[in-house]
């Protein structure tokens, strides 16, 4: 692979961390920063964080596997994937954002295992086949073990989506490898420019999956992000309390990845959505031959490509189309399901004892 020193390390020790901090505002009333979406059953009948431990559970052995959150959480998450222990976690003291907390993680796999391979997840993915999801990351896996680049995951955009960010692909790296140089990493756009991105076709959704040997990490941290890297030697001391009171708030997209040239990015071979807002719900849980997705004690009549949500008591729907409609904790929100993006917005004009997220 060109400008890429190569290792000899063709059978790697694969790792997982589950990035699962967050609130997602944008599931109001439903999510609150007690109950945040990770926690809540978006992509089956299951919350997604235990979706997400099934799915890489077959490839990464459960003592590998970290979940990064805070202690706020802690307990929730292990009574929603139970699968996991106490040693699954790594708690953040305070969140600084994606850059501080993998440094963390690489810094602790590094220590149990030198030349191991980290692959990084989101909690709030769904992502179909499994399989083949698995046996991408595994490639990656052993491309990483060869190489000191830091791979990613893009995604063929299917629809002109604002709400992700998009990776510019450029030159393949080899032949028959399937990986492709980075050419730039792109902010959110507006519409115009997302149904650009979708007809020119070198650009793909950015995921956050991220696969690379966590020494790699660290050594492209201390090359790009001095920001970041000069206070590594706090987790050297073991005082994970100052590292996160040292380190600024950054995101490793932001922080290293758009700053590095060591970057690579595999298109994906499976489906792929960031449940981001209510209107995803309807791309990721089983609908009916009319476009519905009723969620509890729903019940759609008349209706298409509604979401219906209900939590305590019925929820009924007569004759609407293309409507959100959630029931949880006394409080029914409503909302036309193409600005189900726009929550955070509509948070601040509500009055504050009905804005549950600010409890």
């Amino acid at each position: 692979m060109p400008g890429s020193k190569k290792f000899s390390n063709p059978d790697p020790s694969l790792w997982a961390v589950v990035l699962a901090g967050g609130v997602g505002s944008r599931f109001w009333p439903v999510s609150t920063p007690e109950r945040p979406k990770q926690l809540l059953p978006l992509g089956s009948d299951r919350p997604l964080i235990a979706d997400t431990v099934a799915r890489i559970a077959p490839l990464v052995p459960l003592p590998r596997l970290k979940i990064l959150t805070g202690e706020s959480l802690a307990e929730a998450i292990l009574g929603a994937a139970p699968d996991l222990g106490r040693d699954n976690l790594l708690l953040e003291p305070q969140a600084r954002g994606t850059a501080p907390v993998l440094a963390w993680a690489a810094h602790e796999i590094v220590r149990r295992d030198p030349e191991a391979v980290m692959i990084s997840l989101h909690a709030d993915h769904v992502i179909e086949p499994a399989d083949d999801f698995r046996e991408q990351l595994e490639e990656l896996g052993s491309l990483a073990a060869e190489y000191d680049r830091l791979f990613t995951i893009g995604v063929e955009p299917t629809r002109p989506e604002t709400g992700y960010g998009y990776i510019r692909v450029g030159a393949p790296l080899g032949p028959a490898l399937q990986v492709y140089e980075v050419a730039e990493f792109v902010e959110k756009p507006d519409r115009d420019t997302a149904l650009e991105y979708l007809y020119r076709g070198e650009y793909l959704w950015n995921t956050g999956i991220f696969v690379w040997r966590a020494a790699t990490l660290l050594d492209e941290l201390a090359r790009h992000t001095p920001e970041l890297s000069r206070h590594l030697p706090l987790l050297e001391a073991g005082d994970v309390e100052a590292f996160f009171e040292a380190v600024p708030a950054l995101t490793i997209d932001e922080g290293l990845l758009e700053r590095s040239d060591a970057v690579a990015v595999a298109r994906a071979r499976f489906r792929w959505d960031d449940v981001g807002t209510w209107d995803a719900v309807g791309r990721t849980r089983e609908k009916d031959a009319h476009g519905n997705v009723a969620v509890g004690d729903s019940h759609l009549v008349d209706c298409r490509n509604c979401i219906a949500w209900a939590e305590e008591g019925a929820v009924v729907v007569f004759g609407a189309a293309d409507l959100v409609v959630v029931q949880s904790g006394g409080t029914t929100f409503v909302a036309p399901r193409e600005r189900s993006a726009d929550l955070k917005e509509m948070l601040k004009r509500l009055p504050e004892r009905i804005r549950q997220l600010e409890r």
